[in-house]
């Protein structure tokens, strides 16, 4: 079994979608719109709904995620709060680069840099009001993190 996250754009999953492709190579898998979903005369649909993204699944690295523009009652941006995705790159260079593209529109929560239980660790919000942390382990240090967590 596998926990994949789903994340509501309230309108701007398209623009979510292209994002995370130039920032961190994300690769869109499926994209299906409103107006493709058969009609259905219980739920008639608003005509600013039919180019809306009605789900999409995306993946970066190995990790699938899902995402819609929901039903777009919330404004554009909308909080998102209660967790966080975590990104794992190799290298220091990498994990850089990747905080940097993220923090791009967005609020960085945490500067990027060196911290006790990692070559290079922060944490931002993206213009979307998705949390990010970005984290290069010290595989030097797993170790010592473990016997600290064990007291």
């Amino acid at each position: 079994m596998q926990v994949q996250p789903y994340l509501t754009f309230y309108g701007r999953a398209d623009e979510a979608l292209q994002f995370y492709e130039k920032a961190l190579g994300a690769k869109t898998m499926f994209k299906m719109h409103f107006k493709d979903a058969p009609p259905n005369p219980d739920y008639p649909m608003s005509p600013e709904m039919s180019d809306k993204v009605m789900h999409a699944s995306f993946t970066i690295g190995d990790s699938m995620i899902m995402c819609s523009d929901g039903d777009c009652s919330q404004p554009a941006g909308a909080a998102h709060a209660g967790y966080s995705l975590s990104l794992n790159p190799a290298t220091v260079d990498e994990g850089q680069k990747l905080f940097n593209a993220l923090a791009d529109g967005g609020e960085v929560t945490m500067p990027f840099g060196k911290t006790f239980w990692a070559l290079g660790f922060g944490m931002a919000k993206d213009r979307f009001g998705v949390h990010w942390m970005v984290n290069v382990e010290d595989l030097s240090q797993r170790e010592d993190l473990a016997k600290r967590a064990q007291g």
